[in-house]
């Protein structure tokens, strides 16, 4: 009488229905399906072929290769004549989730829910159906809640990255488990979640600037009734996290600030702006402006290059059976290209941090950019411009595995299926 359901054939949570319901969900998902494929046949001759593929992923906004497309045919073509009709279309989407293209791009979209703690990648890419629906939405709150636990859970690695950026030097050698004594003894415990709060709190405002101001850059570099290029998305993207992180700097300074405070200095996140406004002035809040703008290309380029790099290789070797890589390639896929991104990006990071964390009350005391490099490299050589990296490598398969947990947990509460 019950069939259980051991793949995504029936979206009920109790894993099983009856032959009824298991006949009518084949027809209506017949239908979507074949709704899809004729979408997909754009010169309806009953096949698709890699052109075919490339230009409906391109519809999307989304750039694929020829031969990323022959590999999606691959793994649904059953005779073997790269391209695919009904049947094997039907035969390979039956009994998957699949309903169309946006869900089957699905499996590959490089996901912003991986929250590793750094701002400066490229927002994701919604659809036109994500956008109507309001899709889109619950998406970046359940991505916004991920990203505050994910911080959360991370924070002491965090604040020793920033505590030997700032501290440690040659004559000043501050190892990880000397690190976290030194803070531990100063101020307990929970010290070692200093400047969490803020870090937590612009999560929302900045989400919410870089979604709104990526729309409005794609409109201004896309020409009338065009699909925007690969490489114009990239540049509206990287504006986006521009426009995103100028909005929101004052809350780095901030989170510097707090995050390296000692015991009694601040009363709160008000307190601390009251007394770098009244110290420092209003400047203050934009130490270390420059170096975090100019980080910005440098990781979202190589984060977005090693991921696609990764998918690719994984398309060309394993994507014979399915197109789906499964959550630990996914995973796997975001961390490599992310840390790739970080380790790029590092020297910039740690300089911007550095002249973050300066409370001189002239302003002509303050170092640029330039000097403060120079100076880092001739007191502690290259390797100096990397101090604190590795709690800032340990800390991210933990969090982009917090992040991918919590999100998934949203999602189902949300009630986003996709």
């Amino acid at each position: 009488k019950h069939l259980f359901c051991g793949s995504a054939a029936c979206g009920l949570l109790d894993g099983s229905l009856d032959f009824s319901e298991f006949t009518r969900y084949l027809k209506e998902h017949e239908k979507k399906l074949w709704l899809t494929f004729k979408s997909l046949d754009i010169n309806d001759d009953g096949r698709i072929d890699a052109s075919e593929i490339q230009q409906s992923f391109a519809e999307l906004g989304i750039h694929v290769s020829r031969e990323d497309a022959q590999k999606i045919l691959q793994s649904m073509d059953i005779d073997g004549s790269m391209m695919v009709d009904w049947n094997e279309w039907r035969e390979h989407f039956l009994l998957y989730p699949a309903h169309n293209l946006e869900e089957i791009i699905r499996y590959w979209k490089h996901s912003s829910v991986l929250d590793i703690g750094d701002s400066l990648t490229i927002p994701d890419e919604f659809t036109e159906e994500e956008k109507s629906s309001g899709l889109w939405w619950k998406q970046l709150f359940a991505g916004a809640v991920a990203g505050a636990v994910s911080r959360t859970g991370t924070a002491p690695l965090d604040r020793i990255k920033v505590f030997m950026q700032v501290h440690s030097s040659k004559s000043n050698k501050i190892s990880l488990v000397g690190g976290l004594k030194q803070m531990i003894n100063e101020g307990g415990l929970t010290s070692l979640w200093r400047g969490n709060g803020v870090n937590v709190l612009k999560i929302a405002p900045e989400t919410a600037i870089k979604f709104m101001a990526y729309e409005q850059y794609k409109k201004l570099l896309s020409s009338e009734g065009k699909k925007i290029e690969t490489h114009k998305r990239f540049i509206a993207g990287s504006l986006a996290g521009a426009t995103a992180q100028t909005s929101i700097y004052p809350m780095e300074v901030l989170k510097t600030r707090l995050t390296l405070r000692k015991t009694g200095q601040y009363a709160g996140v008000f307190d601390c702006a009251k007394k770098i406004l009244k110290k420092e002035g209003v400047k203050a809040f934009y130490k270390g402006y420059v170096p975090n703008l100019l980080g910005i290309i440098p990781y979202a380029g190589i984060d977005l290059a090693v991921y696609e790099t990764l998918k690719n290789t994984w398309l060309s070797h394993y994507a014979k059976d399915s197109a789906n890589p499964g959550v630990l390639v996914l995973l796997g896929c975001g961390t490599i290209s992310s840390s790739c991104g970080q380790l790029a990006s590092y020297p910039l990071a740690l300089v911007r941090t550095r002249m973050q964390a300066q409370a001189s009350l002239d302003a002509s005391d303050q170092p640029s950019m330039t000097s403060m490099m120079k100076k880092t490299v001739a007191k502690d050589g290259f390797f100096g411009l990397y101090r604190g990296i590795l709690p800032n490598f340990m800390k991210v398969i933990p969090a982009v595995s917090i992040s991918y947990v919590v999100y998934e947990y949203m999602k189902a509460g949300l009630g986003i299926s996709k």
